[in-house]
């Protein structure tokens, strides 16, 4: 059985109306400059980890521009950065600390543990696979390609689901097809007129949330638009005036 992805003029009006709306939020102009005009991070160790740290952090808590985990993202130096990371003889320790002290940080424990596996895998030699990886998505931006390199990070990055290595590789600047998808983007959906039901609740399954990135992609791809950017407008429509210059782009 397959759906028939039926898109209508109506809905690509609606489509552009709304990212016309939200075209210069300084999120939607940092995510335009980092996906699609080659403003992406270079893909070092020491970037990669400090995204995979993010990701982490923004797991099932509160992560817009004034939240606790953006504050600890914009520490400068970073508090959990690869070298102090690398250095610490029990990182799991260290990073219990270090997300303890600072406040107002949810699951502590877990993230502490998820970053000790998380780094033993990358030095006993998962960083070659994973640099070369990435390295290719900076060279050959295709939605297949997208797919299968966030079912890699999937697999093999502790505390990743389908939504967060997306999030990943997208915060990374490597994605413009490939979203990541939660309660807010499921919610967005609904209200616009998505031919299903959708339930955020879901999205853990891979299935289902390819079913959901594709119905998003066929919509994009009919409107002219890069689901990157509907990503970024969707979050600044939820967000209001909070993003500004100064605190996109962690």
């Amino acid at each position: 059985m397959q759906i028939d992805w039926t898109i209508t003029d109506q809905d690509i009006c609606k489509i552009k109306d709304f990212i016309a709306k939200q075209k210069d939020n300084p999120l939607v102009q940092d995510r335009k400059g980092r996906n699609l005009e080659g403003g992406s991070f270079r893909i070092t160790k020491a970037n990669v980890w400090r995204v995979l740290v993010g990701c982490l952090l923004t797991t099932q808590q509160r992560s817009g521009p004034e939240s606790s985990v953006a504050r600890l993202l914009h520490t400068n130096p970073f508090l959990l950065s690869y070298d102090t990371c690398l250095s610490k003889r029990n990182v799991e320790g260290f990073s219990l600390k270090t997300l303890s002290g600072f406040g107002g940080i949810r699951r502590t424990k877990t993230i502490a543990k998820e970053i000790k596996v998380n780094l033993t895998s990358l030095e006993s030699g998962l960083w070659a696979d994973l640099l070369a990886r990435l390295r290719r998505l900076a060279n050959e931006s295709t939605a297949m390609l997208e797919r299968d390199t966030a079912d890699f990070v999937d697999a093999y990055l502790h505390g990743f689901g389908p939504k967060q290595s997306r999030n990943f590789l997208q915060w990374l600047g490597l994605t413009r097809y490939e979203i990541p998808i939660d309660s807010r983007i499921t919610k967005w959906l609904n209200n616009f007129g998505f031919p299903v039901i959708l339930s955020a609740g879901s999205l853990a399954d891979r299935n289902y949330y390819q079913f959901v990135s594709e119905g998003i992609q066929k919509l994009c791809s009919a409107s002219n638009i890069y689901p990157c950017i509907l990503d970024a407008a969707i979050f600044a429509s939820f967000d209001g005036d909070s993003w500004t210059a100064d605190n996109v782009g962690y």
